[in-house]
């Protein structure tokens, strides 16, 4: 009898396959307005620069908005909240390092310090009240995709004051993740580094419990101190330490370039100080001369422009390329005058910007003090005492710091669940991916911030933020507009892109032999955007919506894609309240040829 049965439903599902021309067959309009948009739950993971973008843009340009900001730490500011090591500074120019909608006057350095950049997040947030969506000691614990409804679950894990910890779940129509790839810090891969006696820390892991990074290095007068690790923060924590501390001794495996003229004789020039200055403090003259708004317009537009000028440095063998390595060599060579045997351990054979560039202001000159010193072996053990080395030196110390930079493979600690089941760390294997750094196929509404292949070797990254942010909420105000249920990218466009980025990247430096971050083991590059700043820029400034699929809200026979188009009327007409001749408002105004 069952059997029967089951043939009936067979047959029954058989006979009502849908017939191609029945899409065209009519259909009970719905009761909504073309332009009553149904409401959209958006979550997302983390409030660094991102994520406080995301709440600004998202609240700004979705009506109907019910937003979460997730941020697993008891603060706002991402990086520039964990991160309080001695030094702490931005490396591109301060005033291309703040949002374009938001500026600010009064940097008090051309690189300025980690506090200041995150007293100006603390602004932002305040001003545009994101404390109301933001929520401070919620973890991502994993996230799944629901079919059927369409939406992604989530897992949070809230920490209270005392450190208690529980789980709870949420769930949205679309999640951001704006959690980047510079967020999870890595100790060295060196045997026995619990075995040392002394104090062993992370750059990523200052305690911010005990202040500003000044106090906790308040004692460390008669202290020898080990620094490993000689990219960005290992450069900037050198500096600031050197003067605080009996001895330093930088482990460095790699060689490095300095770029500070790169970066700084246009500022010089602007502010009127010779092009040997090694003042870039701003003053209250400064200051006074940037309330100015023209002024102030035009001097940041100088720098920025500056900044957009140099992307063809990281071209193989391009003459800025040439010219920067051989200006860059004579200038560390010029620093290390002091202890000019440093210039052959330092000054790198591969190309300029095959490892992240960084200005390193004052790392130079600390290396040259009587109290640092420079040592290029391979530490092979951490001892009780201090480290070993590879050629069996032991050198003792008191204090051990560790810049050892992040995991940047992009696999989550935690799981992410696309359509099937497919886990996300498994879709990035055996390295990530995602069509023009937003979005991977199997994985419908998730959309990233600072995803695979993000990066920029010149320009500002937060413009590139923006406009990933820009694309993501235009994505999902397309579908509260078009009433989508789910939006993915095809996988034949995030071919395209592989295919796109593989050819881009042998033209460049950064295939070179160097230790960097930008590379996975395989040498796949996943760090760096392929192009510029402005490439990215325009890539992202019209979305390819051809490039995506869509499934919309299941609303009855024969609806289809164009269901959204409702009642026909809108709002203000169906309500008769509002504006309804707004159109003369947004007129576009074409200009008149003069001959």
């Amino acid at each position: 009898m069952s059997f029967f049965f089951k043939r009936r439903r067979n047959d029954a599902k058989s006979a009502s396959q849908p017939d191609p021309d029945a899409a065209g067959a009519p259909y009970a309009l719905p009761d909504f307005a073309v332009d009553e948009y149904r409401p959209l739950k958006v979550i997302c993971i983390g409030a660094g620069y991102s994520g406080i973008i995301a709440g600004i843009r998202f609240s700004q340009r979705i009506a109907k908005l019910d937003l979460t900001i997730y941020e697993k730490e008891n603060g706002i500011g991402g990086t520039w909240h964990v991160n309080r090591y001695p030094g702490l500074a931005c490396d591109i120019p301060s005033h291309c390092y703040q949002l374009t909608f938001e500026e600010h006057v009064e940097w008090s350095n051309f690189y300025a310090p980690g506090p200041e950049i995150r007293a100006y997040l603390q602004r932002v947030v305040d001003k545009y009240k994101l404390m109301r969506y933001i929520k401070l000691r919620h973890e991502l614990v994993g996230a799944a995709w629901d079919e059927v409804a369409g939406r992604w679950h989530v897992r949070i894990r809230r920490a209270d004051d005392a450190g208690k910890t529980e789980e709870f779940e949420d769930e949205c129509d679309v999640l951001f993740l704006g959690i980047g790839v510079l967020s999870r810090w890595k100790w060295p891969d060196v045997d026995g580094l619990k075995n040392f006696g002394g104090r062993v820390i992370h750059t990523a892991q200052w305690d911010a419990a005990e202040g500003e990074w000044q106090e906790t290095v308040k004692d460390w007068g008669d202290k020898v101190v080990g620094l490993i690790g000689n990219g960005s923060s290992g450069i900037q924590a050198v500096t600031a330490l050197q003067p605080r501390v009996k001895s330093l001794i930088n482990f460095a495996k790699s060689k490095t370039w300095l770029s500070t003229s790169f970066s700084v004789n246009m500022l010089l020039k602007l502010l009127g100080r010779a092009e040997d200055s090694i003042d870039y403090d701003f003053t209250e003259e400064h200051w006074e001369k940037f309330k100015d708004p023209k002024y102030y317009k035009d001097f940041r537009h100088e720098v920025e422009h500056d900044l957009n000028s140099v992307n063809s440095i990281t071209i193989r063998d391009s003459p800025l390329q040439k010219a920067a390595a051989a200006a860059f060599k004579a200038e560390m060579e010029k620093k290390l005058a002091r202890k000019p045997e440093l210039a052959e351990q330092i000054v790198p054979q591969f190309s300029v910007s095959c490892r992240r560039l960084t200005p390193g202001p004052g790392y130079l000159e600390a290396l040259c003090e009587p109290n640092t010193s420079l040592e290029r072996t391979p530490i092979t053990r951490v001892t009780k005492t201090g480290v070993e080395l590879a050629d069996g030196r032991a050198v003792a110390l008191d204090v051990l710091v560790c810049a050892t930079g992040f995991d940047t493979s992009y696999h989550y600690p935690f799981p992410i669940t696309g359509r099937g089941g497919l886990a996300l760390n498994a879709r990035w294997t055996p390295h990530a991916e995602a069509y023009l750094s937003v979005a991977v196929d199997g994985f419908p509404n998730l959309f990233w911030a600072l995803g695979p292949n993000s990066g920029l070797n010149s320009g500002s990254l937060l413009v590139l933020m923006e406009k990933q942010v820009d694309y993501i909420v235009a994505a999902a105000a397309k579908m509260q507009r078009e009433r989508i249920k789910a939006i993915e990218v095809k996988r034949a466009a995030v071919l395209a892109w592989r295919a796109y980025v593989a050819s881009y990247f042998p033209k460049t430096v950064f295939t070179d032999a160097c230790n960097s971050w930008y590379r996975t083991a395989d040498g796949a590059i996943v760090g760096l955007w392929p192009g510029s700043c402005l490439h990215a820029v325009r890539a992202l400034q019209n979305p390819r919506w051809e490039d995506f699929e869509y499934t919309y809200v299941d609303a009855g026979a024969g609806t289809g894609p164009l269901y959204w188009l409702g009642d026909g009327q809108s709002w203000n007409e169906k309500t008769m309240t509002g504006d309804r001749a707004w159109y003369l408002d947004e007129v576009d105004i074409p200009p008149v040829p003069e001959d």
